[in-house]
């Protein structure tokens, strides 16, 4: 099969066909052949889609770190496993995930309103092996995506039929143990997709973080990807202790050792259930899509960030409960619509529903134990949105993509103080604009316009006092909006290479957020960044690929701060450079280079983190058929570096005063996995 004539065949489907379908035979082109091109399929040069033996081939140390195919995002990690990972992307510290967008099989995964972070973004449930496809998108410039979505979103969809049963078992340094069975089969007349798996893991830490975690998947489908239906379950539960950040102080006075811990009480559970499902039916004329989905979340969430500095005696822990349901349903209709041989065009309306019943408190703690109430809150937050997209092909060299999309919010907030309770609402109307330009059969031209925005925790929109200090507060807007520009080439004139380079500059209303370790809502500054990306991916021959990523952003505040105009913790740079040898006798195997450079910590950029260096490999071994062996190694040249840096004060047990320093975590020293795989 010629795979250059697949994005041809699939855009004269389609001009958006990459955002409609996840088809199975896609995905078994994209798992037997090279990265799939984006010629005549994206709409912007930050957009893409990696398949199934792309991610296979990613050596990740936790689940979350499978967005980090996205070029120019790092995922990051300060408090050990269990806890959601931190995110960075074109400027931003994205904490536990907002301002990027995260799917699951339809469902979403940030959650807002959350007791530790608006957006909060777990992916601890993810089984990798059933990840059919990630598609990604960079910057505010569909109308089909809403809340969180500015500097990006990622989409993941899991496989309807696994084309071999797995049954793995692994084993590494550090207590790390992990087993998974999964399969499908057929059954009355559609497919039952299987997967349950169990996994442990302490860490390198003094305490072990005696994480355990148990996971399962159960769906049954019916039809094709793009003309049927499946429906989805899902359970994860996971429990641990946590070994947070640290100060650089205790490090060099020898108080402490590098692994060590300051409160060995931190850590958490969570439990995370959904139940989904999904309709498609696709036509020469038409496509339409419906889904729907239920999900329970709980999270107890304990943590001590500055150790003696608020309470002496007790200590500072906190913990910060969570528990949800969330219910919600997407649908779209698009009309495709041909005129000679050149036109065609799409036309797509839809519609997203979301309602968020939420129960959170901030608490004081010692040793887990609550010792005071800084707040109870129930939140009901719900969503809706409209919007309208036409994909037009005008000529063969020239395509466009405008849309616009309403969105309104309404909270409602019952706390444990009548001062901060209420309800509030908000609106907000999105234009986006994609202009593709390709009179070259390698080499297309992006121009791309649009608005984003990012919700604001529900709290801080009815709040009248700071339920610390009981000082008053102003209210924040329900929504912020951003605006977003950039200009992109992808090209694949030097055979067997794809090339991607886009510049552009986003810019934000206003970087209000929640605090949640203090309970308050914290308003910033506008912001502007400007950014560069620059991506590769070559294949010279069958048997080996090689990919290299390169993005630089620069951040800045513009609401004239005399403190500086630094934005603590946006990232600047990063790079990844990839090698893959697959197809080589019984042999394969990856080595994985990633820098994420050096950022600001304080506004005046006085106080930098230093950059991180991290290399990573794993070599199989096919041992029969359907066995295989696999090693694989982490932070193989055993650096002593940050996976995470902060400026903030704390006080140490004995200390007299606060003292301002850089906390941070490092990365976990060099270990290896051994995996046994057995397919049948």
């Amino acid at each position: 099969m010629n795979l250059r004539l697949i994005p041809c065949a699939l855009a004269a489907l389609s001009v958006h066909t990459a955002a409609q379908a996840d088809d199975f035979m896609l995905q078994r082109v994209l798992v037997e052949g090279a990265r799939a091109s984006q010629l005549g399929v994206a709409d912007s040069a930050g957009a893409g889609s990696a398949g199934a033996k792309d991610l296979a081939n990613r050596i990740a140390y936790r689940p979350g770190e499978l967005l980090e195919v996205t070029p120019g995002l790092i995922a990051s990690q300060h408090s050990g496993e269990g806890k959601a990972n931190q995110f960075y992307l074109r400027g931003f510290n994205l904490d536990h995930g907002t301002d990027l967008a995260t799917w699951v099989d339809g469902m979403p995964v940030n959650q807002r309103s959350h007791a530790h972070g608006q957006g909060w973004t777990d992916l601890n449930f993810l089984i990798p092996e059933l990840v059919g496809r990630l598609d990604y998108r960079k910057g505010p410039y569909s109308s089909r995506e809403g809340d969180f979505s500015s500097a990006g979103v990622a989409s993941l969809s899991y496989a309807n039929r696994l084309a071999k049963q797995i049954a793995s078992a692994s084993v590494g340094q550090d207590g790390y143990a992990r087993t998974l069975l999964a399969g499908s089969r057929e059954l009355a007349g559609g497919a039952l997709l299987y997967a349950v798996e169990g996994m442990r893991n302490d860490g390198p830490w003094t305490r072990g973080d005696g994480y355990r975690k148990t996971n399962a998947v159960l769906r049954y489908s019916r039809g094709y990807a793009n003309n049927g239906w499946s429906v989805t379950a899902m359970n994860y539960s996971g429990h641990w202790n946590a070994t947070d950040q640290i100060p650089v102080r205790a490090v060099e006075q020898g108080l402490i050792g590098r692994y060590d811990n300051l409160d060995p009480t931190d850590g958490g559970e969570a439990r995370r259930a959904s139940l989904s499902g999904v309709w498609r039916r696709t036509d020469a004329d038409s496509a339409s899509k419906v889904s729907a989905y239920l999900i329970r979340n709980r999270l107890d969430l304990y943590s001590n960030f500055t150790y003696f500095l608020n309470d002496p005696e007790n200590g500072d822990q906190f913990a910060q409960p969570d528990r949800r349901v969330t219910t919600g349903m997407d649908a779209q209709h698009t009309w495709h619509l041909h005129r000679g041989e050149e036109f065609s065009s799409d036309v797509t309306i839809g519609a997203q529903l979301q309602n968020d019943n939420i129960f959170n408190a901030l608490l004081d703690t010692r040793a887990r134990r609550r010792i005071a109430t800084t707040r109870e809150d129930h939140i009901v937050e719900t969503s809706g949105a409209v919007f309208v997209e036409s994909a037009v092909r005008w000529t063969e060299a020239l395509r466009s993509v405008a849309g616009v999309r309403a969105s309104r919010y309404r909270f409602r907030v019952d706390s444990d103080r009548l001062e901060n309770s209420g309800r509030a609402h908000d609106t907000l109307v999105t234009p986006t604009l994609n202009i593709v330009y390709g009179p070259w059969t390698s080499t297309e031209l992006y121009a791309n316009y649009g608005h984003g925005f990012h919700s604001n925790d529900a709290r801080g929109t009815v709040a009248r006092i700071d339920p610390k200090t009981l000082d008053p507060v102003d209210r924040t807007p329900g929504l912020v909006r951003s605006r977003g520009y950039e200009f992109g080439i992808r090209s694949e004139a030097i055979p067997k290479m794809q090339t991607s380079l886009a510049l552009y500059r986003l810019d934000f209303d206003s970087e209000l957020s929640y605090i949640g370790d203090a309970g308050n809502t914290e308003a910033g500054d506008p912001s502007r960044r400007y950014g560069i990306e620059f991506s590769n991916y070559y294949r010279p021959v069958k048997w080996l690929s090689i990919d290299l990523d390169a993005a630089y952003a620069r951040a800045r505040s513009r609401g004239g701060n005399p403190a500086g105009n630094r934005i603590p913790g946006a990232i600047e740079g990063v790079a990844q450079l990839g090698l893959t040898v697959d197809r080589s006798g019984p042999w394969s195997g990856s080595l994985r280079l990633r820098w994420f450079g050096p950022r600001p910590l304080v506004e005046d950029d006085s106080v930098r983190s230093r950059s991180s260096l991290t290399l990573n490999g794993r070599i199989g071994y096919r041992i029969a058929k359907d066995l295989q062996l696999e090693l694989e190694g982490f932070n193989l040249a055993n650096r002593r570096d940050s996976a995470i840096d902060y400026f903030y004060e704390s006080r140490l047990k004995g200390e007299a005063q606060a003292v301002a320093d850089v906390h941070f975590h490092p990365i976990e020293p060099r270990s290896f996995r051994l995996s046994l795989v057995k397919n049948w």
